[in-house]
């Protein structure tokens, strides 16, 4: 078994010891740290390795905590910074909240303070749905025939998403965006945003299956210093962050039952009070939640009530699966193949046809972030002018239409007839659903060779069993192997 990948961290601080201090709480906790003393040398090693997570100071010299977020942004929207400051910064930690950070640490901090930060952030990354529809954040894209809104399409579902979001975008109105997993939710939510009056205030997110329960409510709404143990301080919460701007809640359906009645409220009548405080706070938020989940089944098992769907339900947004706009992957594939010939220093002009057909073949349940993921290795491991079959991933390259052939059916009053007046000769029920089944594994392996012109390898990964499984099986039903690798 492939041990997991270990995260890699970034930590970026002018203090010798407070570097020191967290790689090796940090490496203790399991986790591959790099260190660098200003802005310049961090956004070096951000070149230089796949950084799942930066913690930044916010003074430094050369390039600032400020800076190195913009341009940590820029180049990769999706990883979380967290910045680091002392008491006297505070200010400026909440504006680089509103700029994007995840999250901002007040020195001195203890260690679980810390660990606790760090796990939620990555938690976030690893939850996050990777808009891999989208364009990179305020870029446009000429070359990109049927991109609006940032999203790249022309196919019916997604024409009717464009529509909506025409028609509400630049409105106060709560938006419930629903998808599979991958599908782009986070676009959406963002070209609901930029598309609006709100545009220059805050877009803040909060992906609701990334906090711990105990922790939502002071996430969500700030908390008073001396609020429970650790709150050494006052911090404003998420609503507070995106006051005149949009809340994106993400993963609604994880939010727990005690939170959905607080979250009601915050609807409802615009004001919350922080954890441990008695001040009510007003606050004008523009509310987008997303969810890959079935609220209506969740409301049937109690889970999630009916009163705050109703309410985060007032103008729907379903958004298709990959499978639902296959016509749109050509466009995809482009605007792939654009950037990662970009990132990883190529020069491909583009897919073999044979290629493009097994792209459209293929069912996609990863949807559009499972299409990156095969575009970028097949990018990186092409070696010739254009993408061939060769250079996909086994399971798009191994994928063709199998359907099962109908049973040969049997005539069951005849066979159990012939059990009744005694024949000998007629086999039991086990014998004959035997017989059956390997009938139906020598119809099923003979198609899988027939459409791989006799090729064991490719049949293999058609019929998702090892090479050595199939001629095992072959070799069991008679079968002559054909092909020679």
């Amino acid at each position: 078994m492939i041990p997991p990948e270990r995260k890699q961290i970034l930590v970026v601080d002018d203090e010798l010891n407070l570097r020191r201090v967290l790689s090796a709480q940090l490496t203790r906790d399991g986790y591959d740290v790099h260190t660098a003393s200003d802005g310049e040398e961090a956004l070096a090693l951000l070149h230089e390795h796949h950084i799942d997570l930066v913690l930044t100071d916010l003074r430094m010299p050369k390039i600032d905590g400020m800076d190195l977020l913009r341009a940590a942004l820029r180049e990769e929207p999706s990883r979380p910074v967290v910045m680091m400051t002392a008491h006297g910064t505070v200010e400026t930690a909440v504006e680089a909240l509103k700029s994007g950070a995840f999250d901002y640490l007040t020195k001195p901090f203890d260690q679980e303070e810390v660990r606790i930060i760090v796990r939620k952030a990555l938690r976030t990354r690893d939850l996050a749905s990777a808009d891999a529809s989208t364009l990179p954040h305020g870029a446009a894209a000429p070359e990109v025939e049927g991109a609006r809104f940032g999203i790249i399409g022309e196919s019916g579902p997604i024409v009717d998403v464009y529509n909506i979001l025409e028609k509400v975008a630049n409105t106060p109105t709560t938006v419930l965006v629903t998808g599979e997993s991958g599908t782009g939710k986070e676009l959406v939510a963002r070209a609901l945003h930029e598309s609006s009056s709100r545009r220059d205030k805050p877009f803040i997110k909060v992906n609701c299956a990334a906090i711990p329960k105990n922790l939502m409510e002071a996430e969500l709404f700030g908390y008073e210093r001396g609020a429970f143990t650790g709150a050494v301080g006052s911090k404003p919460g998420r609503f507070e962050l995106a006051s005149g701007g949009t809340l994106f809640l993400d993963e609604i359906g994880e939010l727990p039952s005690d939170m959905q009645v607080k979250l009601l409220r915050v609807l409802q009548e615009s004001e919350f009070e922080r954890v441990g405080g008695i001040k009510t706070m007003k606050v004008d938020v523009r509310l987008v939640a997303a969810t890959n989940r079935d609220l209506k089944k969740e409301i049937a098992s109690g889970s999630f009530r009916d009163d705050l769907y109703y309410r985060l339900n007032v103008v729907p947004i379903a958004l298709p699966s990959l499978r639902d706009r296959k016509s749109d992957i050509p466009r995809l594939v482009e605007h792939f193949l654009r950037k990662f010939n970009a990132r990883l220093n190529k020069s491909l002009s583009g897919l073999e046809p044979e290629a493009m057909e097994r792209l459209l073949a293929y069912h996609w349940p990863g949807n559009i972030r499972e299409l990156e993921n095969v575009l970028e290795r097949a990018v990186l491991f092409a070696d010739g002018a254009r993408i061939s079959v060769a250079d996909l991933a086994d399971e798009v390259r191994g994928h063709a239409s199998l359907t099962p052939p109908p049973v040969r059916s049997l005539d069951a009053d005849a066979e159990l007839a012939r059990v009744q007046d005694g024949d000998s000769e007629a086999d039991g029920l086990k014998e004959r659903v035997k017989a059956a089944m390997s009938r139906l594994e020598r119809d099923l392996i003979e198609r899988a060779l027939d459409q791989t012109q006799g090729n064991v390898t490719h049949a293999a990964r058609l019929l998702k069993i090892s090479r050595k499984g199939l001629q095992l099986k072959m070799k069991e039903l008679g079968l002559r192997e054909r092909d020679v690798d």
